[in-house]
Parts: C-alpha cells; sequence; structure tokens
C-alpha cells in the first residue's frame, strides 16, 4: 500500500491520548495487562508511566509525543506489517515510529514473549 502524505499528516496530529485506550482495550482482551503495555511503550520511547500519564493529560499529538521520545537503539529491529503496511518500507520517520508502536502493542495483544517483542539480542 501506498503512503500518502495526507496519511502521515494525519497521523503527526492524532493525539496519543485519543489511541492509547485502544491500546489498553487491546491487550487486556487478550489476556496481557496496562503494565506490560507501559513496558512496551516505556522500551521503545523511554517514557515510564507519569510521563505516559502527562503526555495523556497534555493531549499531545504523535508528533510530539516521538519528538520528545528517545527512541530505543533496537527499534529499527521491528519489522513486518501492520495495518497493511510493512514498516521497514515506510519512508516518513513519523509514520515509521507510530507502527513501530502500533506492532509492538499489536505483539503483546497476539501473546509473544516479552523477550521477544522488546527485541531483546
Amino acid at each position: 500500500m501506498k503512503i500518502t502524505a495526507e496519511h502521515n499528516e494525519r497521523i503527526a496530529k492524532l493525539t496519543f491520548a485519543s489511541v492509547y485506550p485502544h491500546y489498553v482495550t487491546k491487550v487486556e482482551k487478550k489476556g496481557r495487562t496496562k503494565e506490560e503495555l507501559h513496558q512496551v511503550i516505556e522500551w521503545l520511547t523511554g517514557f515510564d508511566k507519569n510521563t505516559i500519564a502527562e503526555l495523556i493529560d497534555e493531549k499531545v499529538t504523535f508528533e510530539t509525543f516521538f519528538k520528545r521520545a528517545k527512541l530505543n537503539p533496537n527499534a529499527h529491529l521491528i519489522t513486518g506489517v501492520i495495518c497493511g503496511y510493512r514498516i521497514e518500507e515506510i519512508e516518513n520517520h513519523l509514520t515509521r515510529q507510530v507502527r513501530y508502536l502500533d506492532k509492538l502493542v499489536d505483539e503483546l495483544a497476539k501473546g509473544r514473549k516479552m523477550e521477544k517483542i522488546l527485541r531483546s539480542v
């Protein structure tokens, strides 16, 4: 699938607060916990649970969310398809980062082991 400039702009302006409850619902429905979700988010971004709560309260966009993040040096190891897009082929830096997070949440919900999700090498 081809990613358009409009798609990238829509993702940049989306607030983390609007997506976060969906992440929680997705993982909890599959028997995982909010704490595990926070562990995954912290691995990718460096944000602890207090920072996550502050970002939600601030209603930051994904653009701001990832500007403030310290992306894990192993994030490039997150590959595969999410939402119909092959992550490693996404050219827009921000869109790729958002899809990294989507992919990690998806793997958590699918029951993948935490060591695998966190790309322990």
